[in-house]
């Protein structure tokens, strides 16, 4: 059962088409990958999917919930990390997780809090202000947000940027752990080789349009790994 729609979004701003006719779904526990070059019209389908922009037609369900006709439900349900990490610059570490959890109503708060601190080792950055933490250090807050409250969708747009390997082996293990219990995944990343590892489904966007969907073994065709695949069908579409 799908759990994440698009079906002809399409996205314009002023003459720059964006996104042109986009459909796509994700099932129920399906960890998805989406891939493209920069400018492809990841994020802004991310964005549309997430409440956070409107379509400029077509339509999105993420949970069986209309995003164009309530957009803050479907927050409710999700975690999302955005494509640039962003926690509140006048805030503590401690007091931005808190603040999510409040939003989210989340029981047990300090616990949580506690947890997901020790979880990315950020102990000793509790009582730092966010404009003083390292690149590293926020995104690491970010996942921390998404997954605080346990929703069972996730948004997750290049999630391992900034993060060194040891925090990238940690996050990666969190969510295949959440796809395992039956969560829903949805990826943008540059990592190829991290997201071969991880998706069961992908999809390749260009120039706002999804030219190749589809299974891990379907996308690849006979390519030794996603990366070449990736490689020759964006080559192929230059010619």
């Amino acid at each position: 059962m799908a759990v994440i729609e698009a079906d002809r979004v399409t996205k314009r701003f002023d003459k720059i088409t964006a996104l042109y006719d986009v459909s796509l779904a994700v099932d129920n526990g399906n960890f998805f990958g989406l891939f493209g070059p920069n400018g492809a019209g990841k994020t802004t389908l991310v964005k549309i999917l997430t409440g956070q922009l409107l379509p400029s037609s077509g339509k999105a369900l993420v949970d069986g919930v209309d995003v164009i006709k309530n957009p803050m439900e479907v927050k409710r349900r999700i975690g999302i990390v955005p494509e640039v990490e962003s926690p509140p610059s006048y805030l503590t570490s401690h007091e931005y997780l808190y603040f999510v959890c409040r939003v989210r109503n989340v029981k047990n708060i300090e616990s949580k809090i506690e947890h997901w601190l020790k979880f990315f080792e950020m102990e000793d950055a509790e009582s730092k202000i966010c404009r003083d933490l390292s690149k590293g250090a926020r995104q690491k807050l970010m996942l921390a947000s998404a997954f605080i409250h346990e929703p069972d969708i996730f948004f997750l747009d290049e999630p391992f940027i900034n993060l060194d390997p040891i925090y990238q082996k940690k996050a990666k293990d969190y969510m295949v752990e959440c796809a395992g219990k039956g969560k829903t995944i949805f990826m943008c990343s540059h990592l190829l080789d991290i997201a071969e590892k991880l998706c069961d489904r992908v999809a390749i966007i260009n120039g706002g349009m999804i030219i190749k969907s589809g299974s891990l073994d379907e996308v690849r065709g006979e390519e030794k790994d996603l990366e070449s695949a990736f490689l020759k069908i964006m080559t192929d579409r230059r010619k």
